[in-house]
């Protein structure tokens, strides 16, 4: 089959790209208007609303400055430069860089007021990371810092708990005083180089985030705070991105909340190409858009399908299934909530034995849902030649790596996450990096990565790596001896609260649950030789 592209359609295709839309002039009217508040009133329908076009990284216009009273400050002294906080914002909110010193002096004497230009001085600190050991080496080290865009964050503080025990970020009041300061270094932060390459160290997998060409997801989704879901999307993008560059990349997501929030009229995250397709057939969607690809030439660029538990594991699983079954090089990101977060909460075929959600609402007669979970890692497992990983956020390098794997893997791929949401779940806005591990210690859903290429046999191919006392039934924390267990992770979720009575004891659904997930580990054990 020919790879050429036929001249007609080369022509209709320019010029539907010079006149689906002018970029400068949607920004300016388009989203100025929505961003004064006129849109309803003042703008008139045309050929981009028609279309549902919607320009790369519009979301950047977009200020959500008055969503929260709070706002993360950032104390230098404290930073180990870990590359945590970055990489959990879900709103691209917080962003790193490295600076040579004689770059930084010269930048900083632009600054006339003596006492801006010494407090933008302490944004940017020597850590052992980036300063210490590359002084040692000869090479020279750099100036870290940490910078917050106000018109970004949502105060959900998801990086003041990723930060965790290095306490470098805690959050304070906002007032107009301390906006100006935020505003100011922002775009000082915005202003400076990018952070050169002899500080990016590629073996340590957060420091993607600190190169440009990672950095694909601008924020400004309308996403809920802290939502869990845009912290996955962010990180397979940075990855992505980081190895393949943004020109390289494509996205069909199936309706859902990230469809929701990442293309809400006429704000759009994204600066990769993306399109939107129907709940269930996403992966049939993608299997065209690859099929054309490859007729073109272009078999070098990665193709994601993105969608929820909802879209992969209950309607959309025929197509999901048909897809693995081609061989094609198609790339899956699974969004698991379990629930249909987009319509509300109704329990999925992902959602667990007695959790509370619409559709399966915890009542007298019937205590939640009634069925047990669908393990959609494990069914594409026994798909033919399927790389599989499951993973969570709070595991950074290990979702990291089954992203890059995934993008290496000559044919299909599907990585499913764990992703918090915390609305539907019933947990705070600053919970989703603290309840994917605890998911993850807790046998609720265990992380692993299962690539055909290590073998012919199942425990060839199948790691548990990245689980707790992988041996053992349960993780024991050895600093208080509890056992951790999916009683432990019921009792810090909403979703299960009703499974127990005042003194804290569960209800029969929780230990039938407890088992479930006790049942679903040991296999997973004996799968990959463990037991």
């Amino acid at each position: 089959m020919s790879t050429q592209v036929d001249p007609i359609h080369q022509a209709r295709l320019a010029d539907f790209q010079e006149n689906i839309v002018d970029v400068a002039d949607f920004n300016e009217r388009v989203v100025g208007a929505y961003n004064n508040g006129t849109a309803e009133i003042a703008l008139e329908a045309d050929d981009q609303v028609a279309r549902s076009v919607i320009p790369a990284g519009t979301g950047a216009l977009r200020d959500f400055s008055y969503i929260a009273p709070d706002i993360p400050e950032f104390l230098s002294d404290q930073c180990v430069g870990c590359m945590d906080c970055v990489t959990q914002c879900p709103d691209t909110a917080i962003l790193a860089k490295v600076i040579e010193p004689e770059t930084l002096d010269q930048k900083l004497e632009g600054i006339g007021d003596e006492a801006e230009r010494g407090k933008m001085r302490e944004q940017w600190t020597e850590t052992n990371k980036y300063w210490k050991v590359l002084e040692r080496k000869g090479i020279g080290g750099g100036k870290f810092g940490i910078f917050i865009d106000p018109t970004k964050c949502k105060g959900c503080a998801e990086c003041v708990d990723a930060c965790g025990d290095h306490d470098a970020l805690k959050m304070i009041r906002k007032d107009d005083e301390n906006m100006e300061w935020y505003k100011a270094a922002f775009s000082f932060f915005n202003e400076a180089p990018p952070t050169p390459k002899k500080f990016i160290n590629e073996r340590a997998l957060a420091d993607m985030m600190l190169s440009d060409d990672s950095l694909l997801y601008v924020g400004g989704a309308g996403s809920c705070m802290g939502c869990g879901e845009a912290t996955v999307l962010r990180m397979m993008l940075a990855a992505t991105g980081f190895v393949y560059g943004p020109e390289n990349i494509g996205i069909v997501a199936a309706t859902g909340c990230n469809t929701v929030y990442t293309s809400t009229y006429p704000y759009n995250p994204y600066l990769v190409s993306w399109t939107n397709s129907l709940f269930e057939n996403a992966p049939a969607d993608a299997m065209g858009v690859r099929a054309r690809w490859d007729q073109m030439g272009w078999q070098n660029k990665r193709l994601w399908v993105i969608g929820g538990d909802g879209a992969m594991l209950d309607i959309g699983f025929q197509s999901l299934s048909r897809m693995m079954a081609s061989g094609m090089d198609i790339k899956v990101l699974v969004l698991d909530t379990q629930v249909y977060s987009n319509t509300g909460g109704q329990a999925s075929t992902g959602s667990y034995l007695g959790q509370n959600a619409k559709m399966s609402t915890h009542g007298k007669a019937i205590h939640g849902k009634k069925e047990n979970r669908k393990e959609l890692a494990n069914i594409c497992m026994m798909h033919k030649d399927v790389y599989v990983a499951q993973t969570t956020a709070a595991h950074t390098n290990h979702l990291y790596r089954a992203i890059l794997d995934a993008n290496e893997f000559p044919g299909p791929a599907i990585v499913n996450t764990f992703t918090t949401c915390q609305p539907e779940h019933g947990v705070a806005d600053d919970m989703a990096y603290h309840q994917a591990k605890l998911a993850a210690d807790s046998r609720t859903f265990p992380v692993f990565i299962y690539d055909p290429r290590k073998g012919p046999r199942i425990k060839d191919r199948l790691k548990l790596t990245g689980n707790p006392n992988q041996k053992a039934d349960w993780y024991v924390n050895p600093k208080t001896g509890e056992q951790i267990d999916f009683i432990t992770f019921a009792r810090s979720e909403g979703r299960f609260s009703k499974h127990f009575d005042k003194d804290g004891n569960p209800s029969e659904e929780m230990l039938a649950a407890r088992q479930d997930r006790l049942d679903n580990w040991n296999l997973l054990q004996e799968l990959a030789g463990l037991k």
